[in-house]
C-alpha cells in the first residue's frame, strides 16, 4: 500500500524495524519537501515487497559499481518529473538511495547515497566513496555521495 510523506509531520510509519528509525523518516521527509518544493509533486513510497520491479532497476544500475547491498529494503519510490525518471530505495540500516536519469542529456544521469545520521558508513560502500556533510532540519546531519551512471537504462 502506498504511503504519501508528510514533511510537516514526519512519521516512521514503514521503517519502524529500523534502529536509526527518526532519522531515516527526517531523509525521507526532506526529500520529500525538496520534490512538493522544486517540483510540487507528492513523494510517495510503497513498501520494498511490493516493488521488486523497482528494486530490480535500482540494483541493475549499482552492478556498474559492483555493488550490492546486505541491508534489507523497506520502501522504495519511482517516478517522473519533468524529463528526469527517479528511483529512490530506503533500506533498514538507514541509507537512502536515490537514482536520477535524465530522459535526454545523459551527463546528467547519477545514484546518490544518503547515509541517516547514527548509522555507519555501510561496508560495501566503505573506502570506495567520499562523503560529504548537509545539515537538514529534518534529518540532522546527512552524508552524501554519488556516482555517475554510464550506462543506459
Amino acid at each position: 500500500m502506498s504511503y504519501i510523506v508528510n514533511f510537516k509531520n514526519v512519521s516512521t510509519v514503514g521503517l519502524e524495524s529500523s534502529p536509526v528509525a527518526e532519522a531515516l523518516a527526517g531523509l525521507r521527509a526532506n526529500e520529500a519537501r525538496y520534490f512538493m518544493n522544486k517540483y510540487k509533486h507528492e513523494f510517495t513510497v510503497v513498501p520494498a515487497s511490493e516493488s521488486q520491479e523497482t528494486l530490480d532497476y535500482v540494483n541493475r544500475i549499482l552492478k556498474e559499481r559492483d555493488i550490492e547491498f546486505a541491508a534489507k529494503p523497506l520502501e522504495t519510490s519511482r517516478f517522473q518529473v519533468e524529463n528526469i525518471k527517479f528511483a529512490y530505495v530506503f533500506y533498514e540500516d538507514g541509507l537512502g538511495i536515490n537514482v536520477m536519469y535524465t530522459m535526454d542529456d545523459p551527463k546528467k544521469r547519477a545514484v546518490g547515497f544518503k547515509l541517516s545520521e547514527g548509522m555507519e558508513v555501510p561496508q560495501e560502500l566503505e573506502g570506495k566513496f567520499k562523503f560529504a556533510r548537509q545539515k537538514s532540519a529534518l534529518a540532522g546531519t546527512i552524508r552524501g555521495s554519488f556516482f555517475v551512471i554510464k550506462g543506459e537504462y
